[in-house]
Formats: C-alpha cells, structure tokens, sequence
C-alpha cells in the first residue's frame, strides 16, 4: 500500500505529519517479491549511498547509538551488504542499553536462516527481529540486573527500510518531496491506549503514583513496578507485563531517496516530527544530528539524555547536498541535483521514480505467537525460534501450545520454542504470577 496522509497522528493534530490509515493484516500491502522484481528489473536501481551523523548531549549518560553503514552477509548470488543504526535510551542504570548496543543484532542475525535469497532475507526480517529481541531482554535479565531500555532498530537494505521499536525513542522518515512518515510507534502509557487496554485486560494496573491525600501526580505508569512504557528491553523488577516485543514497520522508498531522523524523547519531548525535520532541512547528516539536539535543547533544556541520528539515503553518487537557502525549501533539494522543471523529463525516461514510499509490512501485535506465525517467517529447524539453542526430537515446544507439554519437532508444528523461551512467552501474556514489585506508592521516576 502507499502511506497515506493522517494529520492527527502521532499526538500532534494538524501537524502535516503523514500516518497510515487502518487495514486489516495484509490488506493493500505491495507484495516484497513484486517490488523486489520492479527494482531488478530497473538500469537507475542502483543501491543508495548511505550517509550519516550524530549527536548527544547528556544529562545521566543512559544513551547509546550502534552505527555501522556496511554490515555483510553471505546470500545464494555471493556477499551482500547493508547498514543498521540503532539508538538505546536507557533508564534505572546504562546496562541494559549498553547490552542490547552488544548483542541485539547478533541476535537478530542470528534468527535468520543462512544462505537466503535477497527477497526471502528481507522478508525474515519482521520475525527475526522480535525474536531477536525477545532472546536479548531474555539473556539480559537472567544476569539479573534491574535496568531496563528502549530501543529504535533501523536495517536499511538498498532501498528498504525496516524499524522495529520499544519504548518512546522514534523513527521518522521525510521522503525526497518532503513528506514526514512514522515508521516506529511510541509506547509510552500516556499516548498509547491500545497498550493500556493490553495491560489491564491481562491482569496489570495502570495508573499515575498516589502521594499524601490520594492526589494522583506524573505520567500514566504500569503497576507493579511503576514504569511509564509498555515495552521495553530489561526492566526485570517491573513484572511480566512489560514485553519486548517490538513494533515492526518495513518500506521500500522511491530512489529518489530519503532522510531517516532516529531520536530519544529528549527530542521528541521538545520537537513535533515537522520541526525537527524542518530545522535541519538542506543541511548535510552529522550538521543535521546537531541541530536538531541544539533546537530541542534550547526549547525544554537540557533535562534528559538528548541524542539524535540523521541517515540519507540518496541516489548514487548525489553526495554532496546544498546547504540550505532562504525560504521553504523542499528536502528534494537535498536529494536530487536536478531542478524541479526537469523532473517531467526524467521521469518519462525512467531515470527517477516517483516519490513513493510503499508499505511492505507492519505489525504491532504483543502476541509472541502471533508475530512469530507469519508467512513471512523462517526458522531454523531444530532449533528455538527465540534463543536458538538446538532441540533434540520430542523437546520442541509449538509457539501455539497453550500447556508446556512437549510436541513433535517438525515444520507443521513450529516454529518451536525451548522450555525457558515457552514459559518467558507465558508470562508476556500474563499468564505466570507477577514477582513483587513497587506499588502505586513507588517514587521510581524516568
């Protein structure tokens, strides 16, 4: 499908912000093989260039970035090449932020089968994801430690690009006409009713803390543990109801190309999608970065840990962006070193697409079983669709087994889960008793 305009999502009504309208699982998405085959099948589809910046300002030191424009990986045609970028906005401690920084994409990777074609590996990619993150809140808290993180986790694959989110921190997209796009969801309670009604419909309470005389004060939290997300990586003393299982969202851009602006809520706290997308409009990534931190700094100041990455994809070879001029500019500017009058022309010679940016997939189901069903999905065979560890015959538990009763190992019954990621699965859903954690009385504020 083509993203469609919605100017009251996100929170900010009237913003010009460009959401998606509601469908039904798969309903007018753009099948991954017709796209992929469109882009073959294209002279000018050559990947993009990928630039990048970033900057921070810190205020407790519990944010992370993972910045890497070349990762390879071997498919059926030889080795292939794509970048990640990922920011970890940490809360009660750095040590979640800085373990999922280590490991989260060696868990990712590690969910996906070797030797896949280009379409099969990209469409993987949802699923490997939230299991990747399931497997790295799961290694994380068996160290027992308290702290807890969100997590904006960006692969860019020529010119697909797949988010997968927890937390508050935020992706958007401004495509080469200008157009804002949100591609990660925002799980504060707050903002988020769908999560609220998740929580309480499994047991959980959602309220602000209680002080002397009943005044309710703060943000919407989960109780126990006192947590303002819904989802988030650690957090291992705020109860089962606080699940790592991303929001996934996956496009295909025009080549004309895109900016990508990956935040923490130091930014989004200070800045609508617009403003930070317009404040640093013609300016080259790693000056962008900065001045959008500089912006949100100036407006609320410096009260919370503020970093920001700024990714171009651009058209091979268009790496040298003008900086930016007086007046409304759009960011084609940025992308294309045409003049608008000549567009006509190259579109009706093929030399340039239009600017469209085409959903591929979305989902933001906190149903492990769910997420881990889809026809998009591979695993490995005898091995837990989570964690990875190898299952003799008999072991394997079906991810749709309500009972932990061992079932056969075989492709109709998976994907399969080992015991432990079985009984981590049946607490996400609240279906284990909750460990003690702080009341509506706790003072723990992020």
């Amino acid at each position: 499908m083509f993203l469609q305009k919605d100017c009251s999502f996100g929170g900010f009504e009237g913003s010009g912000e460009v959401g998606l309208t509601e469908t039904k699982a798969g309903e007018g998405m753009v099948p991954l093989a017709v796209l992929l085959k469109r882009e073959l099948s294209n002279e000018r589809s050559e990947k993009p260039d990928i630039l990048y910046g970033q900057a921070s300002q810190s205020r407790k030191g519990e944010d992370f970035t993972f910045l890497k424009a070349e990762c390879h990986r071997m498919d059926k045609n030889g080795s292939t090449t794509f970048s990640v970028f990922a920011l970890f906005d940490g809360h009660n401690g750095s040590g979640a932020a800085i373990y999922s920084k280590e490991n989260l994409l060696n868990n990712v990777l590690g969910a996906i089968p070797p030797k896949l074609s280009r379409e099969e590996w990209i469409a993987a990619l949802p699923s490997a994801l939230v299991a990747g993150f399931v497997k790295t809140d799961k290694d994380f808290q068996e160290k027992a430690h308290t702290s807890g993180t969100t997590a904006t986790f960006v692969i860019i694959d020529g010119w697909f690009v797949t988010v997968a989110s927890v937390g508050d921190s935020r992706c958007i997209l401004e495509s080469a006409e200008g157009s804002v796009y949100h591609l990660s969801a925002d799980h504060r309670l707050d903002v988020n009713e769908e999560e609220v009604e998740r929580i309480t419909s499994s047991g959980g309470e959602v309220g602000r803390i209680v002080i002397a005389g009943g005044a309710e004060i703060g943000p919407l939290r989960c109780w126990p543990g006192g947590l303002c997300l819904s989802r988030s990586i650690g957090d291992l003393d705020v109860g089962q109801y606080i699940v790592p299982i991303p929001h996934v969202k996956q496009v295909k851009l025009s080549n004309a190309g895109g900016r990508l602006v990956i935040s923490s809520d130091g930014v989004w706290d200070a800045l609508t999608s617009d403003k930070a997308v317009s404040s640093c409009r013609g300016l080259p990534a790693e000056v962008a970065a900065d001045r959008i931190v500089k912006e949100a700094v100036k407006v609320k100041g410096l009260r919370d840990d503020t970093t920001c990455i700024v990714v171009d994809i651009l058209p091979p070879e268009k790496l040298s962006p003008p900086l930016k001029k007086p007046g409304k500019v759009g960011i084609k500017s940025l992308f294309l070193r045409k003049s608008y009058e000549s567009l006509p022309d190259e579109l009706d010679r093929g030399c340039c697409e239009p600017d469209v940016v085409e959903e591929i997939f979305e989902d933001g189901s906190a149903l492990l079983a769910q997420r881990l069903s889809s026809e998009r999905s591979k695993f490995k065979q005898f091995k837990c669709a989570v964690c990875q560890v190898e299952m003799k015959q008999g072991e394997g538990v079906s991810i749709h087994t309500n009972s932990m009763r061992p079932s056969g190992v075989g492709p109709r019954n998976g994907p399969l889960l080992c015991p432990t990621c079985e009984a981590k699965k049946e607490a996400m859903e609240g279906k284990l008793p909750s460990p003690n954690c702080a009341s509506r009385v706790s003072t723990m504020i992020i």
